[in-house]
């Protein structure tokens, strides 16, 4: 989803004060289910999640996690909603080759490139099939706030330079539940850019829990693709800002920008409207990965620039996951 601004704004507004009493609502009900024990499926259970609404990295959170846990040689297994594909009443085990985006979602279709990845509606559910085809570790890639699995470790992503925005839970603001409610039921807490400030507020926010520094890295090659090429990027995420920022970062020329709803489903049209503009301004057409899943055919016309989270700090993000273990 798309944050409206007022949520940014670090003191609330007077339209967020507002929709602060069914705030109070929404995140006392959330609150309450967090609170749920789940069941547990015979392997230990990973949550990448965040305390807000909207994009704030989970997905290369987890799987950078993922990688650590694969190269200590634990059979990974990703859980993912699926977030975008088809409605199923049963868990599907993601096929890159054979699965679209409109079948099993964008981001499930990231996750597989690295391990087996299972999406559906029933957490407990597909925990189950992982577990028995082989996973010795469970990855969620969100459902912080889904009470189906017991979590042996959860973890909140945390975007730096966004914080927790006005403090409000939704629709008043970003949160899903009040702080306190939400950061005694996680491990660690992941704060993804941002400055000194941000990571002091994400410890004020979950005091005595460790809080670990990270950032999106752009892949090298494709960077170097980029380097002082005019470009028009278009991104259909939750906060298409930062991949703009990127691409700067790298030294593209962006000479139009296009926003698209997070997890928009392309159309022909637009797609063909975008690949005709490039054409006529001799610029580079470039995505994030997320949204070059869902181009289809189109895809092969369109660079990306992927991004991988690295750890300020990752023997200590490698130890905390080493412990699940004994």
């Amino acid at each position: 989803m798309r944050a409206p601004g007022f949520w940014a704004a670090r003191k609330p507004t007077a339209f967020a004060r507002l929709l602060q009493p069914a705030g109070m609502i929404y995140g006392a009900v959330t609150a309450r289910r967090m609170r749920k024990r789940g069941a547990t499926v015979g392997a230990p259970v990973v949550c990448v999640g965040n305390f807000v609404a909207g994009g704030a990295g989970k997905t290369p959170t987890a799987m950078a996690l993922a990688r650590m846990l694969m190269a200590d040689g634990r059979r990974v297994a990703f859980l993912s909603r699926g977030y975008g594909g088809a409605r199923r009443a049963e868990p599907v085990r993601v096929d890159p080759i054979l699965h679209t985006a409109a079948i099993v979602g964008d981001e499930p279709l990231l996750l597989a490139q690295i391990a087996p990845c299972w999406v559906g509606p029933d957490r407990l559910r597909s925990a189950t099939l992982a577990v028995e085809a082989g996973a010795e570790v469970l990855v969620l890639d969100d459902g912080l706030q889904n009470p189906a699995l017991a979590k042996d470790l959860a973890i909140a992503v945390v975007d730096g330079p966004q914080g927790f925005g006005n403090g409000l839970c939704l629709p008043a603001g970003p949160l899903r539940a009040p702080l306190v409610a939400q950061a005694p039921l996680v491990g660690a807490l992941v704060v993804i850019g941002g400055d000194v400030a941000a990571r002091r507020g994400a410890e004020a926010a979950a005091p005595g829990r460790p809080v670990f520094s990270a950032s999106l890295e752009p892949d090298a090659v494709s960077a170097a693709a980029l380097i002082g090429r005019e470009v028009v990027a278009f991104a259909g995420i939750a906060r298409p800002d930062k991949f703009y920022a990127t691409l700067r970062r790298v030294g593209a020329q962006i000479v139009a920008r296009h926003d698209f709803p997070d997890h928009h489903p392309f159309r022909p049209h637009e797609v063909e409207a975008l690949i005709e503009e490039a054409a006529r301004r001799r610029a580079i057409l470039v995505t994030t990965e997320k949204d070059r899943v869902r181009l289809g055919a189109y895809a092969r016309a369109v660079a990306t620039l992927p991004v991988t989270l690295r750890f300020e700090e990752s023997a200590r993000v490698r130890e905390m996951l080493r412990r699940l273990f004994g």
